[in-house]
C-alpha cells in the first residue's frame, strides 16, 4: 500500500508537502497539471457513485462506507473526505486499543409502551429474518414483511426497525443504510463473534446519535487496505469499466510522481529570533567548474556547478581560514560526492587566511567558494544522487523527453532509449540484448530489397 496516493486521495498533496516540498517532476511524462488534475478527481470521486457501482456485486464496500459514516460527526461524500477521516482517526487510535462503533443493544426509556423482553424478542426475529435472506443487503419492507409473520405488533416491528441500526444482537452486528439509487433504507449483518472484547475502550461520545462505538486499529489498517486494493488500485472486475479506468489512470499519475522539491529560495532562510551570543551568520555555497561543459559567459569564462546555501554560524572574530574549514566540513557531510572538495578561492574577494571574516564581509552575505574535488580521476558527476548528466536521447511514447530514472531499453539502431513499461516488457524479464523501435522497423520494411 503506498502512502502517497493513500495521503494524496486524502488531503491533495503529498505526504512530504506537510513540510514544504512541492512536485518536482513525473516520471514517464507525468507534468503538474496532470499531478493535480489527479489527485482532484481521486478526491472528490462520490461515495454513492461508488457504492452503486461496486456495491452490487462487492457488498463490503457499503458496509465499510456505513461502518466509519457512523463514526464521523459529519457527512462523508467523498472518497476524499472518508480517507481524510480514516487517516485522522489512525493517529488518535492508540496501537492496541480498540474504538466502539456499535451500540451494544437498543436503549429502551421508562416511558416506552413495550417491555425491553418483547423489544428483544422483536431484534432477534429481524436478525433471523436477514439471515435466511439470500442477498446481502435487504429493504426494510422486505426484512418488515418477512418479520411479520412471527410478530403480529406492526408498531413493534416498525419501532425495532427504526432503531436497529449499527445495534448488536447476539454475536451479529445489524448495518444499516440508505440506498444511493432507490433512496431506500436496507439493512445487513455482519458477524462480530471472532471479535475480541478484551482490549481497552477508547471511546468517543457522539451527541447526535448518543451511542458507543467500537473499531480496532487492525480493523481500521485492514480497511484502509481493503479501499486501496479494490478502488483505488481498480482490483474490483465488476466496477464499472469507464469508473475503474479513469481512478485507475489518476492512480497510475499520483504513483508515478516520485520527485518532490523545496525550493530554498533566500527568503526561506532559518531567521533566528536573535543572534546566538557572540556568533554571526553567512550563506554560504561551493562551485565546482563544469569541465564537461561549453563556455557559457563568453570566452574565458566557465559554467560552474553549484549547490543550495546553506547557513554557517561564526564567531564574530572568526577568520577566513576558520571559515574555509567549516564551509569544507559542512559541504562533505551533507555531499557524498563532495568527500574530496577542497576549497581553492572565494568569488568576488581576495582575502588573506588570517583576515577577520566580519571586518571584510557583513553579517548575513551570500559568499560562493570555488574548488576542486581532490580524489584522482573523480568526475564531478558524481555529486549528483541521481547520477550521471551524460547526454542521451529521450523520446518515449508517453511523452518523456529526459531520463526520468526508470527502467529503459535503446533501439540498437537508432540509439533513442523508451521506458521498458511502455513497450510492454515487464519488469521481471530481462532487457532483450537486440532492440529495434517500431519506427526502425517501419524504415527497414520500407527499404528496397537487395538484388
Amino acid at each position: 500500500m503506498d502512502l502517497r496516493l493513500i495521503h494524496g486521495a486524502a488531503y491533495g498533496q503529498s505526504w512530504f508537502g506537510n513540510w514544504g516540498y512541492q512536485f518536482g517532476r513525473g516520471s514517464f511524462g507525468v507534468t503538474q497539471q496532470m499531478y493535480q488534475k489527479s489527485l482532484e478527481a481521486l478526491q472528490n470521486i462520490p461515495l454513492c457513485i461508488l457504492a452503486h457501482h461496486i456495491g452490487t456485486s462487492n457488498m463490503e464496500i457499503p458496509i465499510l462506507f456505513s461502518r466509519y459514516q457512523t463514526l464521523s460527526s459529519r457527512s462523508l461524500l467523498t472518497l476524499g473526505d472518508l480517507l481524510r477521516f480514516m487517516l485522522d482517526l489512525k493517529h488518535r487510535l492508540p496501537k492496541e486499543s480498540a474504538l466502539n462503533t456499535y451500540n451494544p443493544g437498543i436503549l429502551v426509556e421508562n416511558s416506552c409502551r413495550w417491555s425491553p423482553k418483547r423489544i428483544e424478542m422483536a431484534a432477534r426475529v429481524i436478525v433471523e429474518s436477514l439471515k435466511k435472506a439470500k442477498i446481502r443487503w435487504v429493504s426494510r419492507q422486505e426484512v418488515r414483511d418477512a418479520a411479520r409473520a412471527y410478530v403480529g405488533d406492526t408498531g413493534l416491528l416498525d419501532f425495532v426497525l427504526k432503531s436497529l441500526g449499527n445495534h448488536v444482537v447476539g454475536k451479529y452486528l445489524v448495518r444499516r443504510c440508505l440506498n444511493p439509487v432507490t433512496k431506500v433504507l436496507e439493512y445487513c449483518l455482519e458477524d462480530i463473534s471472532n471479535t475480541s472484547t478484551n482490549q481497552e475502550e477508547f471511546v468517543i461520545n457522539d451527541s447526535k446519535l448518543k451511542t458507543r462505538y467500537k473499531i480496532s486499529r487492525v480493523q481500521l489498517m485492514n480497511d484502509m487496505c481493503y479501499i486501496y486494493r479494490h478502488i483505488l488500485r481498480g482490483q474490483t472486475k465488476e466496477m464499472d469499466r469507464t469508473i475503474m479506468s479513469s481512478i485507475s489512470l489518476a492512480s497510475r499519475i499520483v504513483l508515478d510522481t516520485k520527485y518532490f522539491v523545496k525550493d530554498y529560495g533566500a527568503e526561506m532562510f532559518p531567521k533566528y529570533e536573535s543572534e546566538i551570543e557572540e556568533k554571526s551568520k553567512l550563506y554560504c555555497t561551493v562551485a565546482i567548474q563544469d569541465k564537461g561543459e561549453i563556455y557559457v559567459h563568453g570566452e574565458g569564462e566557465k559554467k560552474f556547478i553549484t549547490a543550495p546555501y546553506e547557513t554557517i554560524m561564526l564567531r564574530n572574530n572568526a577568520t577566513f581560514d576558520e571559515l574555509i574549514e567549516e564551509v569544507e566540513k559542512n559541504f562533505k557531510e551533507i555531499y557524498w560526492g563532495l568527500k574530496s572538495f577542497m576549497i581553492g578561492s572565494i568569488m568576488n574577494i581576495n582575502p588573506n587566511g588570517s583576515d577577520q571574516v566580519f571586518r571584510v564581509t557583513k553579517s548575513g552575505s551570500k559568499l560562493v567558494f570555488q574548488g576542486k574535488l581532490g580524489e584522482m580521476g573523480m568526475n564531478h558527476e558524481s555529486i549528483y544522487e541521481s547520477g550521471s548528466r551524460q547526454r542521451f536521447f529521450v523520446d518515449c511514447g508517453c511523452g518523456a523527453k529526459d531520463d526520468d530514472g526508470e527502467r529503459m531499453v535503446a533501439c540498437d539502431i537508432c540509439e533513442v532509449w523508451q521506458h521498458t513499461r511502455c513497450l510492454k516488457i515487464p519488469n521481471n524479464e530481462e532487457i532483450p540484448n537486440i532492440y529495434v523501435c517500431s519506427r526502425c522497423e517501419q524504415d527497414i520494411l520500407v527499404l528496397p530489397a537487395l538484388p
